[in-house]
């Protein structure tokens, strides 16, 4: 009898990551509030799973404008915990250090040049965890890049 039920468990453990990630506005987690989806590396706005509706596209690596894989199309590249403008890795392209669950301005280390800290799945504002300080909520981790990008 297990081995009957054995491909249909595998089907309803695997189903979760097949799914999107979603990114809601504040602390909400209803459809209505949800910022974008993230599926296979592309984000759609809303709830949308239409390659007309893809806003970006992210390969672990570069970030594209839409559903492009151009080089010229690049958005942001993502190297050892920086983001670079464009395709760029000089320091002076540097738009932001990730580090220790904090996105800082450039490439500061300072407190007081702390974007957004992302804990439990919540991006707060600046260095606050305050629930009032709530931008966004993401369904699951999701990569500090794309965080970025979406907060700017």
């Amino acid at each position: 009898m297990f081995r009957a039920l054995l491909p249909i468990l595998l089907c309803l453990l695997s189903a979760p990551l097949a799914s999107a990630q979603k990114v809601f506005r504040g602390t909400s987690s209803y459809t209505s509030d949800i910022v974008c989806n993230i599926k296979d590396g592309k984000v759609y706005k809303g709830t949308s799973s239409y390659t007309a509706d893809v806003l970006a596209r992210f390969d672990g690596t570069h970030l594209y404008r839409g559903n492009s894989s151009y080089s010229s199309d690049i958005i942001m590249t993502w190297r050892d915990g920086k983001i670079y403008r464009g395709r760029s890795s000089y320091q002076s392209d540097v738009l932001a250090t990730w580090r220790d669950g904090k996105m800082y301005d450039g490439t500061s280390s300072y407190q007081s040049d702390i974007l957004f800290t992302y804990r439990g799945n919540k991006v707060y504002r600046k260095n606050d965890t305050y629930q009032s300080s709530i931008l966004l909520t993401t369904s699951s981790q999701i990569h500090p890049l794309l965080l970025y990008w979406l907060v700017r």
